[in-house]
């Protein structure tokens, strides 16, 4: 089965990174510093921050995927992002006094925790950096549009096909799909509170999309059959993932 966990430190981020600025060893070597920070592992169903607590680290994932959630009092969810590995689980977020969103481990998890003032000391080193870090940022931002685009307009169909692209293409980015196929190792009920369908909904969807020819999906791995058709169903335009920098 395709590895859904790497150990590979700080090398999803550098890939990652590299899809958006020209990054050389030096560039690599300081990133490579963060590790040096203390590294935490979760199980899956676990808080890795809750709403209201105060954020006071950086929090860069190595395995694993996690999500962004808001729920509701009533015990209602929405997630409103996933986090890969190479992801920072929001970048700046030491600077608030409050989170006003929480981060839920979908799968075990493994992550450095690093103090702000050190992951400040090794991007200031390096200009390239700082550059990468913020297209990076813009792209989040992208994401989150596209999200909103998908539960305000797309229809189910469209939504979930549009979804599969963007993993395939952001999984892709730090070497965790082989060919057209990646690890899903998420729930329907995650891929349905993602997409603001009810699970039975987003069941009827995913044997849309069986019969259609589009994807096959099986033991936790998602083959995507027919790129091509999929981004036509879904109406995905890549620019807001600005992988085509470098």
């Amino acid at each position: 089965m395709m590895a859904t966990m790497t150990d590979a430190g700080t090398e999803p981020l550098f890939r990652l990174l590299s899809r958006y600025m020209a990054l050389d060893h030096a560039d690599r070597v300081a990133l490579s510093a963060l590790e040096t920070g203390p590294i935490r592992k979760l199980n899956a169903r676990s808080d890795i921050a809750r709403e209201g607590e105060n954020p006071s680290v950086v929090r860069l994932l190595v395995s694993g995927w996690a999500c962004r959630y808001k729920d509701l009092p009533d015990g209602r969810r929405q997630i409103v992002g996933f986090f890969l590995p190479g992801d920072f689980c929001d970048l700046n977020v030491y600077i608030l006094s409050e989170l006003d969103h929480s981060i839920g481990a979908l799968t075990g998890v493994r992550f450095f925790e690093i103090e702000p003032e050190q992951f400040q000391e090794v991007i200031d080193q390096r200009p390239n950096l700082i550059r990468a870090l913020l297209w990076h940022e813009m792209v989040a931002s992208g994401i989150q549009r596209q999200w909103l685009l998908s539960i305000g307009q797309r229809s189910a169909l469209e939504r979930l096909a549009h979804l599969f692209v963007e993993l395939y293409y952001r999984l892709q980015a730090v070497g965790l799909a082989t060919g057209l196929t990646f690890e899903l190792p998420i729930t329907q009920n995650h891929l349905a509170e993602a997409n603001g369908l009810s699970p039975v909904h987003l069941n009827r969807t995913l044997q849309e999309m069986r019969r259609e020819g589009l994807i096959e999906l099986s033991d936790r791995q998602l083959k995507i059959v027919d790129l091509k058709h999929l981004k036509k169903v879904a109406m995905f335009n890549s620019n807001y993932l600005h992988f085509n920098r470098t």
